[in-house]
């Protein structure tokens, strides 16, 4: 069974998380595993941040959405 991990790079956490969201919900069932990276301090957020998506199918469609608004990468583990 072959394993896709996505990596969605944001440069502005606060003006892209909308859209990004409405693409993520259109795929949620495709979605098994989602994580969120940002560096975080005392009283403050990072601008940026990572998010990883393990996924179980739709890869190619989602992947072409989310690359035509954001930084993609693609992990594949066959």
């Amino acid at each position: 069974m072959a394993h896709t991990i996505i990596g969605i790079c944001l440069k502005n956490r606060t003006q892209e998380a909308a859209g990004l969201q409405e693409i993520l919900t259109r795929y949620g069932c495709s979605i098994k595993t989602r994580i969120g990276l940002h560096d975080v301090a005392e009283g403050q957020c990072a601008a940026g941040g990572i998010i990883l998506l393990e996924v179980i199918s739709k890869q190619a469609e989602m992947i072409k959405e989310l690359s035509e608004k954001f930084d993609v990468q693609t992990m594949q583990f066959n």
